[in-house]
C-alpha cells in the first residue's frame, strides 16, 4: 500500500463519518471547502452548523507535501528533506452541555518515500462527566484495539492521559480514550495492519458518539450549565493552543490557519479564579478531572 492509496481511503474515510454524523444529527448538513497549498497539496475541509444536536462540527482531510522544515524536524525528531503527511481530523461541539465534546484523528506521514508512520486516536471530553459513558466508551476501544495487539489499548490509553492533560491545570482535558504516534512496523503488525487499525477507528468514531447520545434526557439547559459548558470549552482551547502537536504541525508546516483551528469551540468563557460550588455536579466533574482513573 502506496501513500495515495492511503490518502484515497482517508479521503473516502471523511465522507462515510460525515454521512453517518449528518443521519445522527437530523437536521444539518456538511458543506466542504477545498483548498490548495502552495508548497505542495491540499485538501478538503467539511463543517456543519446549527445542528439539531451538533452546533458545531467539523471533518477535514488532508494530503500535503513538500520540504522538511527546522521546526518540523525539531519537533518530529527525524531528519529529512522532504515529507508527505495524509489523515482525517474531526471535533465534535454539542448544543446541549450534557452532550460530549468529541475528538479524533488518524494520520500517515512519510519521508522521502521510506520512514514511515501513523498517528492518531479519539478522546471524549464531557461538561459533565458521566462515569458509565466513561467506561463504555473505553470498552469500545479496547474491542477495537485488541483485534490487532493486546498492549495497544493500555499502551495507548496510558498515552492519551499523558497526552490529554493540562499541566498548567493540574486536570486532564476530559476522560481521555487512546493516542498514538509514530507507529510503525516496529510494532509487529505490517503497514497494511496499522492502516486498517486506523480505519477501523475512524469507522467506530460516529458509533460511539452515538452511543453517548442514548437513554440521556436532556431539559432546556439552564444559565448554571451553560456557563459551565463555555468553561469547559475555553479548557478545551487552552489545550489546543498550547499543547497539541496536530496544532503544533499544521502551523509549523505551513498549513492552512482555518482547517487548523477548524477545532476551536463556537463559543468560550474563561472567568477569573472560578471554582465552583462545593457539592455542585460542576464540583464533582472537576474533582474527577483532577484525579486519575481506570476505565477498563
Amino acid at each position: 500500500m502506496n501513500k495515495t492509496d492511503i490518502s484515497t481511503r482517508f479521503r473516502e474515510l471523511q465522507l462515510h463519518i460525515c454521512k453517518a454524523l449528518e443521519q445522527l444529527d437530523g437536521l444539518a448538513t456538511f458543506n466542504e471547502d477545498s483548498w490548495e497549498r502552495l508548497e505542495g497539496g491540499g485538501g478538503h475541509t467539511r463543517t456543519l452548523q446549527g445542528g439539531q444536536i451538533l452546533e458545531k462540527a467539523g471533518v477535514a482531510f488532508s494530503a500535503v507535501h513538500g520540504p522538511v522544515t527546522a521546526a518540523m524536524k525539531q519537533q518530529l525528531g527525524h531528519e529529512g528533506e522532504r515529507f508527505f503527511a495524509t489523515g482525517v481530523s474531526i471535533v465534535l461541539h454539542p448544543k446541549h452541555p450534557r452532550h460530549p465534546i468529541m475528538h479524533m484523528n488518524v494520520r500517515y506521514f512519510e519521508l522521502e518515500d521510506s520512514k514511515y508512520w501513523f498517528g492518531g486516536g479519539i478522546d471524549l471530553t464531557p461538561h459533565y462527566v458521566d462515569l458509565n459513558k466513561a467506561i463504555s466508551f473505553h470498552a469500545s476501544l479496547r474491542e477495537v484495539s485488541d483485534r490487532y495487539h493486546p498492549d495497544f489499548y493500555p499502551k495507548f490509553k496510558e498515552w492519551a492521559d499523558r497526552y490529554f492533560f493540562l499541566p498548567h491545570r493540574a486536570e486532564s482535558r476530559g476522560v481521555g480514550g487512546i493516542f498514538f504516534d509514530q507507529l510503525d512496523e516496529s510494532s509487529g503488525l505490517t503497514k497494511d495492519q496499522l492502516f486498517s487499525y486506523c480505519q477501523d477507528l475512524g469507522r467506530l468514531f460516529p458509533i460511539v458518539y452515538s452511543n453517548q447520545l442514548k437513554d440521556v434526557v436532556l431539559k432546556e439547559p439552564t444559565a448554571e450549565e451553560l456557563a459551565w459548558q463555555a468553561l469547559r470549552r475555553g479548557r478545551y482551547v487552552e489545550f489546543n493552543l498550547l499543547h497539541d502537536r496536530g496544532t503544533k504541525f499544521g502551523i509549523y508546516s505551513g498549513g492552512r490557519t482555518e482547517s487548523i483551528l477548524m477545532s476551536m469551540p463556537p463559543m468560550a468563557n474563561w472567568v477569573y479564579n472560578q471554582e465552583p460550588t462545593e457539592g455542585s455536579e460542576e464540583q464533582k466533574t472537576l474533582s474527577f478531572l483532577r484525579a486519575v482513573h481506570q476505565f477498563c
